[in-house]
């Protein structure tokens, strides 16, 4: 069937199967090889046949890449595996805010584009898509396990379907200004939510720099309204997919926002955009911000003395537990309208086949879903290929997947946690409640009728357990 890709198909010849592990295990990580043991050493590609003749033309719909690098590798990329198959391929990159938009107008008309990657659930378009299973069934054959983290952003356990295929992802720790934090006495940046507040409040009232924690609608004031609720306890789910979301962790950590925006922050973080928080650290007005390495790597070539003092710090710790949103999940979906999805699954195939090229070419913000595929990482973290000051700068991303989580944790990220997060529920919850418009047991309520309507909706149509 022409939508998707047949397991005779991908197991149609032994000796590929056996030939692609190997050359992974040759040129993707070089392992074999001196190159392996030199950080820096840009990967070799390996061309991964199809399993079946293909033609036609593939068009990608993606974001523009926080680190310009990687869209100029990958345009290359894409285009080199076109011609070495027989596809036109064609990729746009639009601004990431724009993604979700772009998508919904598609998949509304039944027309676009046949590959659409995002970097926030995607998994509202489940009944829109193609199941990706049996493409995650051949990446796991092929290379191993997937993380769990990547496994429960793609999977709807109620539907046994992959609404989205995800090979990579991006941390999100603190990235916090060295100089400033030794003066309040944490050199270290700060450790819990507790030393957030009362280290901002003093940098932000000796120096006048305040805090960058986002409370506007977006994706990066999402993912930090979740590391914030997880680490008080806090939840819009539980594992069994029940609204929780109304309880007094969750009150205890709309509270603590409200202090923190009041201490140690500015009304700017109201109106941010994504990159609205990488733009105030690189500029020097914030001395702390939960973001990807991002913002660091365009300091390093913009502005190299913010760049060195540009430290980074895990999951701060709260009440209950310390928890950080994963920044960035990769979501490749292929719409049911795609004209060539044969094409668009046997390309993520080589994609992800490539994925040291990726981690390299992002430079090291893209982390693989099938760690196997990139033996080098731990080398590259503990000495940055791109010249760190210290070069270990990174080592702490090593262990990243242990204190991050994917969006609905402690459940999947079903299409009700799609739909909240695309509708910005719970930045609105802590927002609503710093502003004052709501106490913060109001706004709390307020999220939570809006979850529950949610939630409603998509288990009537039998998509959401619970």
């Amino acid at each position: 069937m022409a939508d998707r890709l047949s397991r005779r198909g991908f197991l149609s010849s032994t000796a590929l199967a056996a030939g692609a592990s190997g050359l992974l295990a040759g040129c993707a990580g070089e392992s074999s090889g001196p190159q392996a043991k030199i950080p820096g050493h840009a990967p070799q590609e390996v061309f991964t046949s199809p399993t079946k003749k293909l033609g036609g033309s593939l068009t990608i719909l993606m974001w523009s890449h926080f680190v310009p690098r990687h869209d100029r590798w990958f345009d290359k990329f894409a285009a080199a595996w076109g011609r070495k198959t027989g596809v036109a391929v064609r990729v746009d990159h639009i601004n990431t805010v724009d993604v979700p938009r772009r998508a919904a107008s598609e998949i509304q008309a039944g027309r676009g584009h046949d590959v659409i990657q995002h970097i926030a659930p995607f998994s509202q378009y489940e009944p829109s898509v193609l199941d990706m299973s049996d493409l995650v069934q051949e990446a796991t054959r092929r290379w191993g396990q997937q993380l769990e983290l990547c496994r429960k952003s793609s999977y709807n356990p109620n539907t046994r379907r992959y609404y989205a295929y995800c090979p990579g992802w991006s941390p999100d720790p603190g990235d916090y200004r060295r100089s400033m934090w030794q003066k309040v006495g944490l050199p270290n940046g700060p450790g819990s939510w507790d030393d957030l507040l009362r280290g901002a409040a003093e940098i932000k009232r000796s120096t006048g720099v305040p805090c960058g924690i986002g409370l506007s609608p977006e994706t990066d004031s999402n993912m930090a309204a979740r590391a914030l609720l997880w680490s008080f306890g806090g939840s819009e789910q539980d594992p069994d997919e029940r609204v929780v979301i109304n309880s007094a962790a969750t009150v205890a950590a709309v509270e603590y926002m409200t202090r923190l925006w009041k201490e140690a922050e500015t009304n700017e973080v109201f109106s941010w955009v994504p990159a609205s928080n990488n733009q105030a650290l690189i500029a020097g007005r914030s001395s702390y911000i939960l973001n990807s390495i991002s913002a660091w790597r365009t300091a390093m070539a913009t502005n190299r003395e913010i760049g060195d003092d540009i430290f980074f710090a895990p999951a701060l710790r709260g009440p209950k537990t310390a928890l950080a949103a994963q920044h960035v999940i990769q979501q490749w979906i292929v719409p049911k309208h795609a004209s060539n999805p044969d094409a668009a699954k046997e390309f993520l195939l080589h994609y992800t086949a490539n994925f040291p090229a990726v981690t390299y070419n992002s430079e090291l913000y893209d982390l693989p879903g099938w760690p196997s595929l990139v033996p080098q990482l731990n080398g590259w973290l503990g000495k940055d290929p791109f010249g760190a000051r210290p070069a270990d700068k990174l080592a702490l991303l090593r262990t990243a997947t242990s204190w991050s989580a994917n969006i609905g944790y402690p459940g999947p990220s079903n299409p009700a946690i799609g739909e909240i997060f695309s509708t910005n529920v719970l930045p609105t919850m802590f927002g609503r409640a710093a502003r004052g418009h709501l106490t913060p047991r109001q706004a709390v309520a307020d999220a939570e009728r809006q979850i529950n309507a949610i939630f409603k909706n998509w288990r009537a149509r039998h998509l959401v357990g619970g």
